[in-house]
C-alpha cells in the first residue's frame, strides 16, 4: 500500500493519484472535471479498465485507496 500524506492530496484528482498516462486520462469520462468524484462517474477507466455504472463499480471503488481517502477518511 502506498503511503501518502494528506498535505499531498490537496485538490488531487484520481488520475494524479493513480498516475494515469495521458492517453488513459484523456479517454476517461471523469477527466477533466470529475477527478475528485470519479466513483460517481459512469464508465471511468480505472487501472486501464473501463468500469460500468455506479452500482456495478462501487464495490471496487470501496477497495480503492483514493476513494477511501476522499470518502471514508476525508483526508484528501
Amino acid at each position: 500500500m502506498r503511503e501518502v500524506f494528506a498535505i499531498d492530496m490537496v485538490k488531487m484528482n484520481c488520475w494524479d493519484y493513480k498516475k494515469c498516462e495521458k492517453s488513459q486520462r484523456n479517454a476517461c469520462p471523469a477527466y477533466p472535471n470529475a477527478g475528485r468524484v470519479c466513483f460517481v462517474v459512469e464508465g471511468t477507466c480505472c487501472d486501464g479498465t473501463s468500469q460500468g455504472g455506479y452500482s456495478e463499480k462501487i464495490q471496487r471503488c470501496r477497495e480503492c485507496e483514493f476513494y477511501r481517502g476522499m470518502v471514508i477518511k476525508k483526508s484528501f
